[in-house]
């Protein structure tokens, strides 16, 4: 270029005299404590560009770089000039030269440009390329000048952007720990997806971030949020694009010039009507390694390129993020089981009937499962006291808390306080690990204690002693361990004569009792039968995958007129086995023959020497009189339960010389 002079900057320092030195030195103090003092590289350039304008006397001075383009930016500038251009081709060949020159230009101004500094790079990024300025009364010593100031001025931004780039990563750090308490608090996989690559944008500096889930199944890779895209969702092939590249090696892959990447992908701009300049993209990776999907960040701002500062960050983040989704995944699984479960169970503990007796112990059990007061279930077995302490549970404020139930019956003594309370490792002979206690396994929801009456003095003590003081201590332990846990106890003894009998403490009895429910035989609500046999019928039905069955009429006479000496676990039994071994979805009285059995005061069994028509008169003789005891000696009821008028009844007993009735 004509009219242009070049030197060497390291034969300009070679040559310079001690006074050029002294300044120098001074330079270096004053930008190396401003550079100490400013935050960023801008504002170091805003207070040392006017003291370096001054000191070269030019009227604008400025640090360039280059940018992908390729054409020049200014990272600082000073002062004025009434150029219509500058003069970049000679920047240009002043980067490629690695020498400082100064030129003359048209309208007297004169311009110089010297290479800053190699080393006045952060991280792989160039903080500038060249000191440049413009001057209309140049002196002979402009250029070695420029030189001198060039070398303090690349420590100063060094210094500067070392600053910067260490105030940035304390942030990013910060940054991804505060991201990772709010991740824990996420419910939805898709916010917490916006969340995650909102907060990746703003740490990377970019335009956008979109993490991309891999669904092997499918061969797919799905783009959360996918701005531009209806919906923000977006599914791609997964193994096409960096995306896809970065899915089979595991590796981060930056690109500088995206559409000069052959494996860049640009569909998707084609679709959003985006344009990629540059894109970084990581592996996102499980808490066992395992690559699930891919996170990239789009377009740096301030057309920067992506660094392996940036790589690093998104990979920090990407990990927490696959963890959360993993996390979030498992919990959303977990909890849709624990619903399925709980509806499956509440399906199962459903109080049937439409008697008087049933429809106060639903009112009751309604308003018992608000509180947490202790519940005392009476009634014989099979009456359905374990289906009552469920419905206190399951509709209460405990219902996603765990239900335990314990028959007391079953346990040893030996092994009663373990089984409740747990015990320690080598606490005795066979104790070869510490297991926690029904206690403990209960703690927040109930425990059922079926079968209380038959527990020994010495566990009804204990008992009462964890009741009283609502902590626990395990076997060979010495730790109290806090319990909340409620009580619904249930027997079909009678407590009351056990405790007058000494048999039962008095006081562990009062401490149960606070609300007692005695639960009515089946026998004394009739009404209620085929209600329960057609409620029981269709469950098992379903689940023996069958057509709903109906009752026969004769059917429903037979189930009325047997005693159900099992009382509801009878009736749901004999549904159950009717369900899946009857021949035919119509269900007739031969189906249910076989549950017909002698009332406990009954008739004792036939003798095979009566003969037939004796046996058949016997029969029927104790049929009928087990029906009129049924509907409570009503003669008219026991008549519509056999099918007859009460007239033909009447006549019937007479035929058969049956005694209840009178001439």
């Amino acid at each position: 270029m004509a009219g242009t002079q070049w030197i060497r900057p390291e034969e300009s320092l070679a040559s310079a005299s001690s006074l050029n030195c002294g300044t120098l030195i001074q330079l270096c103090g004053r930008q190396m404590a401003h550079a100490l003092q400013s935050e960023s590289v801008a504002e170091f350039l805003s207070s040392e560009a006017p003291e370096l304008a001054t000191e070269l006397a030019v009227q604008w001075l400025a640090v360039v770089k280059r940018i992908p383009g390729p054409t020049w930016e200014t990272v600082g500038a000073h002062g004025r000039h009434s150029l219509p251009k500058l003069p970049t081709q000679f920047w240009d060949e002043s980067q490629e030269r690695e020498s400082a020159g100064q030129i003359e230009l048209d309208g007297g101004w004169t311009a110089f440009a010297v290479p800053l500094d190699r080393n006045t790079t952060t991280r792989g990024r160039s903080v500038g390329d060249l000191m440049v300025g413009l001057t209309r009364n140049p002196d002979d010593q402009l250029l070695p000048s420029a030189v001198l100031a060039s070398r303090s001025l690349s420590i100063g931004l060094e210094l500067a952007a070392q600053k910067r780039e260490s105030r940035q990563h304390v942030d990013r750090l910060k940054s991804t720990l505060d991201i990772a308490s709010r991740l824990s608090a996420a419910e939805e996989t898709a916010p917490l997806l916006d969340l995650i690559a909102k907060e990746a944008t703003r740490l990377l500096d970019c335009d956008r971030s979109s993490i991309f889930l891999w669904d092997k199944e499918r061969k797919e890779v799905e783009a959360r949020p996918a701005l531009g895209v209806k919906n923000g969702a977006l599914r791609l092939p997964a193994g096409e694009g960096i995306v896809g590249e970065t899915l089979r090696t595991g590796q981060a892959i930056v690109v500088d010039e995206a559409y000069e990447d052959p494996r860049f992908n640009q569909e998707v701009d084609q679709r959003s009507g985006y344009r990629t300049r540059n894109l970084i993209c990581v592996p996102l990776r499980d808490a066992d390694g395992d690559v699930v999907g891919a996170f990239e960040g789009i377009n740096r701002n301030d057309r920067q390129p992506f660094t392996e500062d940036d790589v690093e960050c998104l990979q920090q983040l990407g990990t927490q993020a696959a963890v959360a989704v993993r996390n979030l995944r498992e919990r959303s699984l977990l909890n849709r089981s624990r619903n399925q479960l709980a509806e499956q169970v509440t399906s199962q503990v459903e109080i049937v009937g439409t008697s008087a007796s049933i429809s106060a112990l639903r009112d009751t059990v309604r308003r018992l499962a608000s509180t947490d007061l202790p519940v005392l279930v009476l009634g014989e077995s099979g009456t359905g006291k374990e289906v009552v302490a469920n419905a206190i549970h399951f509709d209460g404020a405990r219902a996603n808390s765990p239900f335990v139930a314990v028959n007391c019956a079953a346990i040893a003594e030996s092994l009663l306080e373990s089984e409740l309370f747990g015990h320690e490792q080598g606490a005795f002979t066979d104790a070869r690990d510490t297991r926690q206690g029904k206690f403990e396994l209960a703690d927040g929801g109930t425990l059922f204690l079926d079968e209380i009456g038959d527990m020994s003095l010495g566990g009804q003590a204990k008992l009462l002693r964890v009741l009283e003081q609502k902590v626990i201590t395990k076997v060979g332990g010495s730790d109290s361990i806090p319990v909340n846990v409620r009580i619904v106890a249930a027997t079909n003894s009678n407590l009351t004569e056990a405790v007058r009998e000494k048999r039962f403490r008095e006081d562990l009895y009062y401490r149960l009792s606070v609300v007692t429910l005695d639960l009515p035989p089946l026998r004394d609500r009739p009404e209620d039968i085929l209600l329960l046999a057609e409620h029981f019928l269709a469950r098992f039905a379903a689940q023996a995958r069958r057509p709903s069955m109906q009752f026969t009429a004769d059917a429903r006479r037979r189930l009325q007129a047997h005693a159900w000496p099992g009382n509801v676990r009878e009736l749901r039994n004999l549904m159950e086995r009717v369900a899946f071994l009857a021949a035919n979805d119509r269900i007739d009285a031969d189906d249910l023959a076989f549950i017909l059995s002698p009332e406990e005061e009954g008739s004792q069994q036939l003798s095979l020497d009566l003969g037939l028509d004796t046996a058949t008169r016997e029969f029927q003789k104790d049929f009928i009189r087990r029906s009129i005891k049924q509907v409570n000696n009503n003669m008219t009821d026991a008549a519509k339960l056999l099918g007859l008028h009460r007239s033909n009844l009447y006549r019937k007993m007479k035929q058969l010389e049956m005694s209840e009735v009178t001439d």
